[in-house]
């Protein structure tokens, strides 16, 4: 029977994927103290490893990585809408319990390493990293910063409640001029943020603003992304028109969050500037598909966008534009198809709107760390050196992609080298 050894886990697959190269038929991996040590045929495993029993996968990938999550604990106590909810004095304990639950479910997905860009999932970060909580490797922006206004602000509550939240902690922050923006850089930094997320247009889900609507100054914008350049820090704009799109990237901006008004002009700037786009293309056709949910100023920004965003995705495909896969989870109820744990619906999306099956899994696995720019780790590939973060499925993802959005096909989870999902020996 395969075994396990407290030194190293051999796996031989019918398919391996490395992520960023072609796939082997079939292809062994060693793992040992967290890294991956070989890649390659059966046949050419060293000798060290060879009285190791390789446990046999049909599908071995890289694990993969959502570029786009929100920890809110959303949808459990309390709506999308819910109003006053989240300034609650507890409410912050209550949203912290219920991701706990909601970051093992990304993991048992597959997904052993999330970008976040707003939410609680930072916070409890140190939990998982010392093994006292299970989930994927978090790497945070804590807060999403905002103009007064803007669409990370609440439009529907006083904005002395709002400036309050943001000092006790929550994952909020409203600046205002570059010298502030500056500033809080330096504090989300301080608070452990592995990538700044900034709010560079208006939104769906805010009440008074409008997506195609610019937010942040020129000079806000450069402020911020200098500010993080001395850490190694990218930003991530959320920007949905095309106004706040070119901003962003003219002030040097990496990853661009959505990108609906994506057209000819902005595809070859983005080529041009080598950056990312993250489509977030489940959630837009999530909420397309059930507007009824929305207030009405939100139902009418969503009907908009669905149809743009779908071409402008397209085009992102077709000129070539460097893409890593991101949902805009937010939901931790388990019934709804944003919630944390359907993430792999992204990939879906990504074969709708004309990738490869093998084009979507490297955006989903080796394109996810480019995100991250100086903060990246060697993940998101099978590759000698590399974390030993990796999933075994049930059948081939590149003959259906929609494998990989069914759980129980993620047959093996393993994370740091760790096993979390599957067992060793055969039944």
């Amino acid at each position: 029977m395969p075994v396990t050894t407290p030194d190293a886990t051999v796996i031989q697959a019918d398919l391996l994927i490395p992520g960023r190269s072609e796939p082997l038929r079939p292809g062994t991996v060693v793992i040992a103290e967290s890294k991956i040590k070989f890649v390659g045929s059966p046949d050419k495993v060293p000798a060290e490893y060879r009285s190791i029993t390789p446990l046999h996968v049909p599908a071995l990938m890289p694990g993969l990585w959502d570029c786009h999550v929100h920890y809110f604990g959303m949808e459990m106590d309390t709506s999308v809408f819910g109003s006053m909810a989240k300034y609650l004095p507890g409410y912050k304990a209550l949203a912290g319990a219920i991701t706990v639950a909601d970051l093992e479910a990304t993991l048992m997905a597959g997904f052993t390493s999330v970008r976040e860009l707003q939410g609680y999932g930072g916070d409890l970060w140190p939990g998982i990293e010392s093994g006292f909580l299970v989930g994927p490797n978090v790497y945070s922006s804590i807060a999403a910063m905002s103009v007064t206004g803007g669409h990370g602000d609440s439009h529907s509550i006083p904005l002395d409640t709002v400036l309050q939240y943001v000092s006790c902690g929550g994952p909020c922050s409203i600046v205002d001029g570059p010298d502030e923006c500056q500033k809080e850089v330096r504090k989300l930094i301080r608070r452990g943020a592995q990538v700044i997320k900034i709010c560079s247009s208006g939104g769906v889900l805010s009440l008074k603003d409008d997506p195609e609507d610019r937010q942040f100054s020129n000079a806000e914008l450069r402020a911020i992304v200098e500010e993080a350049g001395l850490s190694r820090r990218v930003v991530a704009a959320h920007a949905i028109g095309k106004a706040s799109i070119v901003a962003s990237l003219r002030a040097g901006v990496k990853t661009i969050e959505h990108g609906f008004y994506l057209d000819e002009e902005v595809a070859d700037e983005m080529i041009k500037q080598k950056a990312i786009l993250v489509p977030t293309h489940h959630i837009i056709e999530t909420i397309g598909a059930h507007p009824d949910e929305l207030p009405p100023a939100s139902k009418t920004k969503a009907l908009k966008l669905v149809g743009t965003a779908r071409e402008s995705y397209k085009l992102a495909i077709q000129k070539g534009v460097k893409i890593a896969l991101g949902t805009d989870a937010m939901s931790s109820d388990r019934k709804k198809p944003q919630s944390h744990g359907n993430n792999a619906r992204e990939l879906y999306w990504a074969v709708k709107r004309g990738m490869t099956p093998l084009q979507a899994i490297e955006a989903c696995t080796a394109n996810g760390p480019e995100t991250l720019g100086g903060m990246a780790p060697l993940s998101g590939q099978i590759k000698e050196g590399y974390d030993a973060d990796l999933i075994a499925v049930a059948s081939s993802p590149l003959d259906d992609i929609e494998v990989l959005t069914v759980k129980e096909n993620i047959t093996h989870v393993w994370k740091g080298g760790k096993l979390f999902k599957g067992e060793t020996t055969r039944r």
